[in-house]
């Protein structure tokens, strides 16, 4: 009665396994199947076979080889419940312990920096308990916070942590669904600005982790020291509407700082995670942000906001206010709005449009204030009617009339520039004026000092650098015989023989302090370039042109421009010609057939010479009789110009300035634990533009900034002994009470790992 190819379970029963399927017969019928992969019904069938005297357990566990154990707990489910007790989904013992609302305090505890230890006492649960739901994911554990001295003393190679869920994407797909518009989740608040009944929104932080450029907070307290959120009240218009000017000035620093140069970069970001930086929903739009910016720029608020400013810098630094550094920049313009003048631009060697702005540096290449000159007649008419006159009337701890005439040699304060400014009657008009001493390089040096009058001379650097130089020191008369001056010439000689030299008429100083003081001149020229590269101070911020306002300064006459363009043109042409005539002054005697050709050709730049000259005498006849300047009320309407708009360019210069400023603080603090100098502003970089975790405890009026881990363990430490000045300035988050506290994120702790996590060579 058993086919071939069955496995016989008892005397009439047999089973035949085909095509992943079983099928049990009794006899030759089949009286049962199911599929092979199917364990219920396996165990509801031969649990029913035994219960109904068809076989016994013995037989079903030799047949399939199954356990004693299993065919009686099958029996006697069976023999209670029937099929259906079998196919009844599994009643899974709920949690005891670790119930939503002890799962919802744990994590809460773990987000503040506590240890797994800690928790597990302060929720009166086991240890084991709290570990196996964190290694089950359910409870999730931020990264483990090192302060800065266990960084410093973690000497191990620290792996990298393993990925955790992030509520980024559950962020990204709230702010998508918003009704209002991408992250727009609060519609009340904005509904309420719209109608003019809510003056501005109120700055509220919740849980946020992986935030971008969350990494920036950390230069908030820098920012605060340099003036970014005093006088705003003073100087700048009151913002309506949803965004408050805190909020939009702090968004335009933190923008600076990030690398987002103009404000229509900013579409290509989160709206959403910028503004989880601000305590908002999400930043405003390009279109709005502009609308900001215009309202900001009213009148001459900029202008009075950064001189405000400026008073304070320079205030807060006398030691650096004694020596400042003046240097012009040409900030291109490429547009067709108006015609403004041709500048020469070293950076380029050439003629171009442009707006020349003037600006004021200390030591270390942090500035002061800049002077932007559309009608710019060069360096030294700027220093006369603009620039000194303020530093007189800024610039602290000057000494009294009384202190300068008992000391004959001592000057008021020091100016440094390079050899534009080079002017015997300039430097006598300061000193016996204003007795402002002046430093810069000798534009014509006379023959060279014999070698043994240099001396091996250390220098004392503004920055603390200590260098090696040879230094001679004499005095020395510029200028002429009549409008000349003594002057102290201090010499550097180089390792190739060169000597360069430089002037100087702070009579109370010494060549060290000379050299120091004007070989740092390089921190102003780096100021310009390193502003051009990261916060693009060269473009444009709108596209308005207004009228330049009445002016004294004479332009030049732009008849003159073109008759002297005329004039150099022909006395090229004209050099030209007489090089060639003098080429010819050999004839070929020896080669008859020659002659007559060179004859010819000699005549023929003879006229051209003479021709040539009858115009350039003209020309030069015609520059005598008209004037090289004329008053700007002279000139015609088509050759007047148009100047830039001023002002949103000078709002966002000084939040630029600010910016730089804060960032050179935190690269001294930085610079402390870094053996190499020129790696600090690319960590800082790195820094602003990392992530980072925002936990606020409104209990205790904290605002955790978790920043996340750098490229190595080396950065690590120096941003985390970075983060312990900034906590130690104890800085309130402005527009609220809470006290951001700083700490940089490392590897989870993990005491039992999880199967997935052991090598499979380690495996048992």
């Amino acid at each position: 009665m058993i086919g071939p190819g069955a496995t016989r379970i008892s005397e009439r029963l047999s089973v035949v396994r085909e095509e992943g399927e079983w099928t049990y017969f009794c006899g030759v019928q089949p009286v049962f199947h199911h599929a092979e992969e199917d364990r219920r019904s396996f165990r509801m069938f031969t649990a029913q076979l035994v219960c109904q005297g068809a076989c016994k357990q013995a037989e079903i566990v030799r047949a399939f080889g199954v356990s004693a154990n299993s065919v009686k707990r099958s029996v006697a489910k069976y023999r209670e419940g029937g099929v259906e007790a079998f196919y009844q989904p599994r009643r899974a013992r709920g949690a005891s312990v670790m119930t939503p609302e002890t799962t919802s305090q744990a994590e809460q505890l773990l987000g503040a920096g506590w240890s797994r230890r800690e928790v597990a006492e302060e929720l009166g649960i086991k240890l084991d308990t709290l570990r196996k739901a964190l290694q089950q994911g359910r409870v999730t554990e931020p990264y483990h916070q090192k302060t800065a001295s266990e960084l410093a003393a973690d000497k191990t190679p620290r792996a990298q942590p393993l990925a955790t869920a992030s509520d980024r994407s559950a962020r990204a797909v709230e702010d998508a669904a918003a009704e209002m518009g991408t992250a727009c989740t609060r519609p009340d608040e904005r509904a309420l600005a719209a109608f003019g009944v809510l003056d501005g929104a109120s700055t509220r932080f919740g849980t946020c982790r992986d935030v971008t450029f969350g990494g920036v907070l950390c230069a908030l307290p820098a920012l605060a020291a340099n003036g970014l959120f005093r006088h705003l009240d003073d100087a700048l218009k009151r913002l309506p509407g949803y965004y408050t000017t805190l909020q939009v000035m702090t968004l335009l620093a933190q923008m600076a700082l990030c690398r987002i140069k103009t404000v229509e970069q900013l579409q290509y970001e989160s709206p959403g995670e910028l503004g989880k930086l601000l305590g908002l929903d999400r930043v405003p739009e390009v279109r709005c942000l502009r609308r900001k910016l215009a309202l900001l720029s009213v009148g001459d608020g900029p202008e009075k906001w950064a001189g405000l400013l400026s008073r304070d810098w320079l205030e807060s630094a006398p030691d650096l206010a004694g020596a400042l550094y003046v240097d012009g920049h040409v900030r291109l313009y490429h547009g067709s709005k108006t015609e403004l003048p041709r500048r020469y631009v070293s950076r380029q060697r050439l003629c171009l449009r442009g707006t020349t702005d003037y600006w004021l540096n200390d030591a270390l290449g942090q500035p002061f204030f800049r002077v932007e000159r559309p009608i710019d007649h060069g360096l030294l008419e700027a220093l006369r009617n603009d620039i000194v006159p303020r530093i007189l009337d800024e610039v602290p701890n000057q000494p009294t009339e009384q202190e300068l005439r008992e000391d004959p040699y001592r000057s008021r304060l020091v100016i440094l520039f390079d050899r534009e400014g080079y002017s015997p009657e300039f430097f006598e008009e300061m000193w016996r004026t204003h007795r402002i001493a002046c430093i810069t390089y000798h534009k014509y040096p006379k023959e060279d000092w014999p070698a043994s009058e240099f001396v091996e001379t250390e220098i004392t650097l503004p920055n603390g650098e200590r260098v090696t130089m040879l230094l001679a020191e004499r005095g020395s008369w510029i200028g002429s015989r009549k409008d000349g001056l003594w002057v102290r010439e201090t010499r550097k000689l180089t390792t190739s023989g060169h000597q360069t030299s430089l002037i100087s008429t702070a009579f109370d100083a010494s060549a060290p302090q000379d050299a120091a003081a004007l070989f740092s001149r390089w921190a102003q020229e780096n100021f310009f370039r390193y502003m051009m590269q990261h916060y693009a101070i060269d473009l444009l911020n709108e596209y308005r042109t207004e009228e330049i306002p009445g002016t004294n300064r004479p332009v030049v006459n732009p008849k003159w421009r073109e008759l002297d363009r005329r004039q150099r043109s022909v006395k090229a042409k004209l050099t030209h010609r007489q090089a060639r005539f003098a080429a010819l002054t050999l004839h070929p005697e020896a080669d008859e057939s020659k002659r007559a050709k060179w004859e010819k050709r000699k005549a023929e730049l003879v006229e051209e010479i003479e021709q040539f000259e009858r115009e350039l005498t003209g020309i030069r006849q015609q520059l005598a009789e008209i004037p090289h300047h004329l008053e700007w009320e002279q000139l015609e309407e088509t050759d007047k110009f148009e100047r830039l708009a001023p002002s949103r360019k000078q709002l966002v210069d000084t939040i630029k300035m600010i910016a730089y400023r804060a960032e050179t603080a935190m690269a001294s603090l930085l610079g402390e634990s870094l053996a190499r100098a020129d790696d600090v502003r690319s960590l800082l970089r790195d820094l602003f533009r990392s992530e980072a975790d925002l936990l606020p405890d409104l209990q205790t009026q904290e605002l955790r900034v978790i920043i996340h881990p750098m490229s190595n363990p080396r950065s690590d430490r120096g941003i985390a002994q970075l983060l312990d000045h900034l906590n130690a300035a104890e800085f309130t988050y402005p527009g609220t009470k809470l006290k951001l506290i700083y700490s940089i994120a490392a590897k989870p702790q993990t005491e039992n790992p999880s199967p997935l996590q052991i090598p499979r060579d380690q495996e048992v």
